[in-house]
């Protein structure tokens, strides 16, 4: 029989998830219930929290004397981030319910993304429909909004929390029985306007025994692949897609971070890496785009998306720390460098066709690389051609097959 875990505040929302629990026992689920409030529960919970404070190093009379809720649900959010990966290492379940508000949410959250990808993770919260990135962040955390306040038993919320209990039973009870053939795992990132190179190199990859994870250089997308790399799911990397540094650099919205480019060097993980796409920068709507980058050159992708040309300046800058992040490599490495352009949109008569724009980048990385950790191959070729597509594919079925 499956266990359900359910992570709340029982003395501010016992009557709620007393509710939740018995639905879920009437399903034929056992629960595993987790007190995450600071006082006395409604009922008792088979983890309490105590349990929760200690592994955040607190001590609940401290806490509760403190009286300070920003402090409190801190030390329950570092609490449950460290105990919930524990208690699954331990069978105590199968998967995890939670519903709260922000501070609910702030508390169940760090915990659920610690857990591995594919264990049933549903938060229903009541910030599900704003940013979420900040408690979901690279991990598959399923949030629902909850319409109403997680405060009383009504038409609403009730039919809330039964969906979401019905979400999650049937998440476990109908888990996938088929079994895949295992082949070597390959990452490869993607933009719209680099797709026909990953389409190929996709193909040519499955072609030959391996199986392709995309991921969509959006920022979340290049973290996500930075941190399943770090947890070891993957075999080998074709980062064709590196754009997310110029958003990085310049102040676009869709940035991954100042860690970008560096699992795969750190664990030493075959990888090839190409330039795409770092002739732009990305902003929303036209109208949002920061009034300091006036008399940019610019591309309306579509109404929610707007692309900034990259210059000289900042060419330079992003060939710099793509060859500062390449060279801390401990595995085998190799630099694609497509002299044809590096986009869609990079290529002889489209908007944003730049030679000196990308001479500079491909000068400043060739001169910062360390020639002893990484390969360069300069292709005469478009980023999107098949050609150039293949030739890194082959590439790293080499470096991965040595």
């Amino acid at each position: 029989m499956k266990t359900i875990a359910l992570i709340g505040t029982f003395d501010t929302k016992g009557k709620e998830f007393l509710f939740v629990k018995e639905l879920i026992e009437s399903l034929g689920f056992n629960t595993y219930t987790i007190h995450t409030g600071v006082f006395k529960p409604t009922f008792t919970p088979d983890c309490s929290n105590c349990t929760v404070m200690e592994y955040a190093g607190e001590q609940l009379e401290k806490v509760q004397q403190k009286n300070d809720r920003a402090f409190a649900t801190e030390v329950l959010a570092n609490g449950m981030e460290k105990l919930l990966p524990q208690l699954f290492k331990e069978g105590k379940f199968d998967g995890v319910l939670s519903f709260g508000g922000s501070g609910g949410t702030s508390i169940a959250t760090p915990g659920m993304r610690q857990l591995p990808i594919g264990v049933p993770k549903v938060m229903v919260s009541t910030v599900a429909s704003g940013n979420t990135e900040p408690y979901v962040g690279t991990s598959d955390i399923m949030m629902l909004p909850s319409i109403v306040d997680v405060a009383g038993l009504n038409s609403i919320s009730t039919k809330i929390f039964t969906n979401a209990v019905f979400a999650i039973a049937g998440m476990l009870q109908f888990e996938n029985k088929v079994e895949l053939e295992q082949k070597p795992l390959v990452a490869t990132t993607m933009f719209g306007v680099t797709t026909p190179c990953v389409q190929f190199a996709t193909s040519y990859l499955e072609e030959r025994g391996y199986e392709v994870l995309i991921f969509h250089a959006t920022g979340v997308g290049g973290r996500t692949m930075e941190q399943l790399i770090e947890d070891g799911y993957i075999e080998g990397v074709l980062d064709f897609t590196t754009t997310e540094w110029a958003d990085e650099l310049v102040g676009g919205v869709l940035n991954a971070g100042p860690n970008r480019l560096e699992a795969a060097g750190r664990k030493g993980i075959p990888q090839v890496v190409s330039l795409g796409a770092l002739d732009m920068v990305n902003f929303g709507p036209v109208d949002q785009v920061p009034a300091k980058f006036e008399g940019r050159k610019f591309y309306r992708h579509n109404p929610t998306v707007t692309l900034m040309r990259t210059t000289i300046e900042e060419n330079e800058q992003l060939g710099k720390i793509i060859a500062e992040k390449l060279n801390l490599a401990t595995g085998p490495t190799t630099l694609m460098i497509p002299l044809q352009g590096v986009s869609a949109l990079d290529a002889v008569g489209q908007d944003f066709h730049g030679p000196c724009e990308d001479r500079t980048l491909f000068e400043a990385v060739k001169q910062e690389i360390n020639p002893q950790q990484v390969t360069i191959y300069e292709e005469n070729l478009h980023i999107n051609e098949q050609a150039f597509a293949e030739k890194a594919a082959e590439q790293l079925i080499q470096i991965m097959k040595k």
